[in-house]
């Protein structure tokens, strides 16, 4: 039997959790959930021990002390994965802007079409964004211009972070060289794999923006992708990619 883990990562998101966490158990396929919280000081890791004696086996939990970033949350999550058996390997956020009910699509354009990473796309047919202001709109939709302008990768939303790996794509990229921790981790995993040639579809979901906690978006994180991008280019130059699968788009 084919195994999925959805990984959300956690930050001070009290308001969500319960719901979330409730959301994603209601589904029809049976996912798992592995929740990676850094410190919350307002008990989210808590309330999720809490829940863990509703589902004993379906609900896991990592704690780290203090905030130490989104892309280094994913790489123990997709470790975990990993060492625990799991097929299909889901990111997704707490806090409802990635509607649950699409994990079966991302599954999906996996599990059944045959995809090595399905992205849950804001663009790929237009501006699917909802509640977002226009200055984000853009910065985000011409932030996916500049990606594609550096390095040719041939995706509409590359900081997405609403995806589905197969199990192999995790176990060919060497994680340990994964150096970035905000939407350039995002940028950085989807270049690996497609550099590897693994197969991409871009699955179209509306992205809702949060109604309840704090967006954890910086003007630091921002910095890092745009000067990650660059780096990222200037590395593959001298790297070599083993060629997996023929890689579709």
């Amino acid at each position: 039997m084919n195994r999925s883990l959805v990984i959300i990562p956690t930050y001070n998101e009290i308001e969500n959790i319960h719901a979330i966490i409730e959301k994603v158990f209601s589904l029809a396929i049976p996912f798992d959930l592995l929740i990676i919280d850094d410190g919350s000081p307002d008990g989210t890791a808590r309330a999720v021990r809490e829940m863990q004696h509703t589902y004993r086996e379906r609900l896991h939990l990592l704690e780290r002390a203090g905030k130490q970033g989104l892309g280094t949350a994913y790489i123990l999550g997709f470790r975990w994965a990993l060492q625990h058996g799991y097929d299909y390997i889901f990111e997704m956020d707490a806090d409802f802007s990635h509607n649950p009910e699409d994990l079966v699509r991302l599954h999906h354009a996996c599990h059944d079409e045959g995809y090595d990473l399905a992205i849950g796309s804001r663009y790929v047919t237009g501006v699917n964004v909802v509640n977002w202001p226009i200055q984000r709109v853009l910065l985000s939709y011409f932030a996916g211009t500049y990606v594609r302008a550096v390095t040719s990768m041939p995706v509409m939303d590359p900081t997405a972070g609403f995806v589905c790996y197969r199990r192999s794509v995790l176990e060919t990229i060497n994680l340990d060289k994964i150096r970035f921790v905000g939407y350039a981790f995002q940028i950085e995993m989807k270049f690996n794999t497609w550099k590897h040639g693994f197969k991409i579809r871009e699955v179209p979901i509306i992205f809702t923006d949060r109604t309840q906690g704090n967006s954890k978006m910086s003007r630091g994180i921002f910095k890092e992708a745009v000067f990650g991008v660059i780096n990222l280019k200037i590395k593959s130059m001298f790297t070599s990619f083993k060629p997996v699968k023929e890689q579709i788009s």
